[in-house]
């Protein structure tokens, strides 16, 4: 059984727009890069995941994944402070209480924590998707337009049962 990672920021919930309107409600320096690690690193987690949409039904949409049983599947999310993989974790646990979760630090690629090999990353962000690529794997692009970026992509993740990637 093929290994499938799904991120989470992008992909099942929209937490970068979240993110983003709160980094511009308070008129942050975007361009401090300091000052952005230290928003990232303080942030209200619980209150986040609260007041962020899901994004095309992407729990519902992992369900079906796990229900049909062709993959080896979980959930491979950056984050950048213990709160937020706490908030995370308690999140999709109301959902899934026998998936794999692996926060990855933000300061680290996804391919040094799994094996990327033969695997396939569900991914919104085209650089991680070409560092698991180059490692072996198999990268999916996640975007509502359905810009590819040179990868294949599906902007809802119950598209991936029906793509050639059982193995």
């Amino acid at each position: 059984m093929r290994n499938l990672y799904i991120d989470f920021d992008g992909v099942i919930m929209d937490t970068i727009t979240t993110m983003n309107r709160i980094m511009d409600a308070t008129n942050l320096d975007k361009s401090d890069p300091i000052a952005c690690r230290r928003f990232y690193e303080t942030l209200d987690w619980a209150n986040i995941l609260a007041i962020t949409p899901e994004i095309n039904d992407g729990i519902e949409c992992i369900q079906k994944i796990l229900d049909a049983g062709v993959f080896d599947t979980a959930i491979l999310t950056h984050v950048n402070s213990l709160d937020e993989i706490v908030e995370k974790v308690k999140f999709l646990r109301k959902y899934f209480g026998n998936i794999t979760i692996i926060p990855v630090p933000k300061k680290l690629s996804k391919t040094k924590m799994v094996h990327a090999q033969d695997a396939i990353l569900v991914d919104d962000y085209s650089g991680n998707l070409r560092e698991w690529e180059e490692a072996g794997g198999i990268g999916i692009r996640f975007n509502l337009k359905l810009n590819g970026k040179g990868f294949r992509v599906i902007n809802r993740l119950d598209q991936l049962l029906e793509m050639d990637l059982v193995k």
